[in-house]
């Protein structure tokens, strides 16, 4: 009898003498396990939308956090710069991790321990205990959840299904992620305005939402079955017969992959920005209430789906090295155009700066992954090379929040926040000028 993994989606014909009967069976079963492979991946795109919110509510609630903990500025970037730290370190053993136990448990797990460490982020805990929750969400997050996400839906894809399942996965994540948010604030806004309680009620609801919602899709998740762990597990197996050393230095021998790396290391600062639009523009020179800023920001998050899908089919229509060109020299523009929004006596032009902004933040985003493929990297190394790209790209995220953080300390009001942005600015105009290198190459390639 001939058949197919049911993962693929492709139907199983018997030879046997009952071979109608069989085969009538067979498509059943297929199709009962595609429809399960969607479901997987519409749980999986809900907890990667679910999970990391509760790390960033800065974006959009860091006026209300700093009175919440009654902490600084600069103790809020230290808290920051400590998960960024664990981020940092976690995303080579966390494909590690992948390979060794069941993805699926491995998320379970992130997403009820992200939960519970919300709860207690949610009691406002001092300073000390502040910094052991980012820590462990640091872990949750990220060596425990993020390369078990990737690999899971890679193990439900079948192989030509990979662009189209990551596609949802990462537009269907940020969609989540702007419901969630819009959700939040209006919690946030009923509770402090209609209702006229105190802010840190409405800051304690908005966690205890996102906390909730993460031990339910954990416990959820834990009573769906994962027909893929024992190809993981095979995977996992020759995967543990290379050299991790001599791997690396392969990957360091290709010039392409440190200009993506640059890429993403100055990308990557384009979309950290973003998180102080809340506060900046809630500053007394510009002086939007914490429910107008929060609103605006959260309307930025409904960008992702627009400039990831969009960025990605212009990249895909055009050159994908060539818009991301434009959107990072375009990103510092705008940036540049931010800072000058203590002159701007126009709202909508405020508003119209930020979705902008988000715009190229997630066109970015979606698009310098996309260069791995050009880079002539071995098949069998492609995972590690995005663990060191990672490593090397996300970097920003132990450093960036020192930066922020002493800035609007030792300059308080806008001047601090418009310094950290015109940083940031020179930062996405230096990843243009990198692009435009591995264009350079990659057409000198194309000659050769």
């Amino acid at each position: 009898m001939s058949s197919t993994h049911p993962a693929s989606g492709r139907e199983a014909v018997s030879t046997r003498p009952d071979g109608a009967t069989r085969e009538t069976h067979e498509t059943g079963a297929t199709r009962h396990a595609g429809t399960q492979r969607y479901v997987q991946l519409a749980l999986l795109v809900i907890a990667a939308g679910a999970i990391y919110p509760i790390l960033y509510l800065r974006q959009v609630y860091q006026p209300t956090m700093l009175e919440f903990f009654h902490i600084t500025e600069s103790q809020l970037g230290y808290l920051y710069s400590m998960l960024g730290t664990i981020f940092l370190i976690s995303y080579l053993p966390s494909g590690w991790l992948a390979d060794r136990i069941a993805p699926r448990l491995l998320i379970c797990f992130s997403l009820v321990a992200t939960g519970a460490l919300g709860l207690l982020y949610a009691s406002a805990p001092p300073f000390p205990v502040l910094m052991m929750v980012f820590g462990g969400w640091g872990l949750t997050t990220g060596l425990t959840f993020w390369a078990a996400v990737i690999k899971r839906v890679n193990l439900l894809a079948g192989a030509d299904e990979q662009g189209r399942f990551f596609g949802v996965l990462d537009g269907g994540r940020g969609l989540v992620e702007a419901m969630l948010a819009t959700i939040a604030i209006s919690l946030f806004a009923w509770l402090t305005q209609s209702k006229s309680l105190p802010v840190a009620t409405g800051f304690r609801s908005v966690v205890h939402l996102y906390a909730f919602l993460c031990i339910a899709l954990g416990v959820l998740l834990a009573f769906v079955k994962d027909p893929d762990a024992e190809r993981a597990e095979q995977r996992a197996m020759s995967h543990g017969r290379r050299n991790v050393l001599a791997d690396l230095l392969t990957l360091a021998k290709i010039p392409e992959l440190w200009l993506v790396a640059a890429i993403v290391f100055c990308g990557y600062q384009v979309f950290w920005a973003t998180y102080s639009f809340s506060a900046y523009l809630h500053e007394g020179a510009i002086g939007l209430s914490v429910v107008m800023a929060g609103t605006i920001t959260t309307l930025k998050l409904w960008m992702r789906p627009i400039g990831g899908i969009g960025g990605g089919f212009l990249g895909d229509r055009l050159s994908k090295i060539s818009v991301l060109v434009i959107a990072l020299f375009l990103a510092a523009l705008s940036l540049v155009g931010l800072i000058a929004a203590p002159s701007i006596d126009n709202h909508l032009l405020l508003v119209f700066l930020v979705l902008f902004i988000g715009v190229l933040t997630y066109a970015i985003r979606g698009l310098y992954w996309s260069l791995l493929d050009r880079c002539n990297v071995p098949a069998p190394v492609t995972g590690l090379a995005i663990g060191l790209i990672s490593v090397l790209g996300y970097s920003p995220d132990v450093f960036l929040p020192l930066i922020n953080g002493w800035l609007t300390t030792n300059y308080p009001g806008v001047a601090g926040y418009q310094m950290y942005f015109g940083y940031v600015a020179a930062v996405s105009a230096v990843g243009g000028v990198a692009g435009l290198v591995l264009r350079s190459r990659f057409n000198r390639e194309v000659r050769s």
